[in-house]
């Protein structure tokens, strides 16, 4: 997708004079988030069942104090069924709270976008109808796989092995940086211009998985990791014997069709929409990554 850089000036930040609680305070986008909202001077609530603010979406005594007094609220969902977003919603309502930004993601709103009815109309979808249905300033952000999950997240330990296996076949994603999340997020909470936006995120380029392997050993130096197609159903079970819940066994599996498919090549333009720049590529991510030590 070509896109045109955004000549207009740049939006004054309209500050929240009340806190901004953000639920997930201390997950990928969650604690990127906090980081940037403190940079601005902005009183931030890092709300998690460890953070400094308690927050547990099971335990939903948490939930009142954690909202007392806030203005805005960056929710994080879990995304179990029967979610409770639904429910936080209306709890934000009734606390005063005048602006939600929430996370979801792509192809939520695609039926069969996960390869079969299995994730369709599920807790995102409905999360989103809760905010939309709230009566608040919001805006969602449905951002595809994050490059982060080669990094600190589900695939590093198989880059660290030296051999990753998926069910994805050749398929290709435009893998986004949760550092573009949390400050499209950031935005969002803090400026005009963001309330009843839908923004789709990815990165610049779509890649398979051997690309984005090849992209790391460039950073952290050595030979790439090996990449091992496997069979959906080798995986699902491969996780079950690992002590995983079938049920969860087949979500997860399922949350990788879209990358199998090609579904997440497409290339979006949520991030140049809401900040007027284009999105940093997996090979600025994974070089900061590198520099922290990511894979040794």
């Amino acid at each position: 997708m070509t896109q045109t850089e955004d000549t207009t000036p740049a939006q004054s930040p309209t500050r929240a004079s009340s806190p901004v609680l953000v639920t997930g305070g201390t997950g990928k986008t969650g604690r990127r988030v906090v980081a940037r909202l403190r940079e601005l001077g902005v009183e931030t609530r890092a709300a998690s069942r460890s953070g400094g603010t308690r927050f547990d979406w099971e335990s939903p005594d948490t939930w009142g104090p954690a909202l007392e007094g806030a203005e805005a609220v960056y929710i994080v969902p879990l995304d179990t069924e029967p979610s409770p977003t639904p429910a936080f919603v209306e709890r934000a309502v009734a606390a005063g709270v005048r602006r939600l930004v929430l996370l979801s993601a792509r192809g939520v709103d695609v039926p069969g976008y996960f390869g079969d009815s299995v994730l369709d109309g599920g807790p995102h979808l409905k999360g989103e109808q809760a905010v939309r249905d709230s009566g608040l300033a919001w805006t969602i952000l449905r951002p595809g796989w994050f490059a982060q999950n080669f990094s600190e997240g589900v695939f590093l330990d198989g880059v660290r092995a030296g051999e990753l296996a998926l069910p994805v076949g050749d398929g290709r994603a435009a893998y986004v940086d949760a550092e573009d999340i949390a400050a499209v997020a950031v935005a969002a909470l803090t400026e005009d211009g963001h309330d009843g936006e839908v923004y789709e995120l990815s990165g610049p380029r779509a890649l398979g998985v051997t690309d984005v392997l090849d992209e790391i050993a460039k950073v952290a130096g050595g030979t790439p990791a090996s990449y091992v197609p496997v069979e959906e159903a080798a995986f699902r079970d491969g996780l079950v014997a690992q002590g995983m819940p079938a049920v969860e066994a087949e979500l997860w599996t399922a949350a990788l069709d879209p990358i199998r498919t090609s579904r997440e090549a497409p290339l979006k333009d949520g991030v140049h929409r809401a900040l007027g720049r284009s999105p940093r590529d997996v090979a600025e991510v994974f070089r900061d990554a590198a520099a922290e030590g990511a894979w040794g």
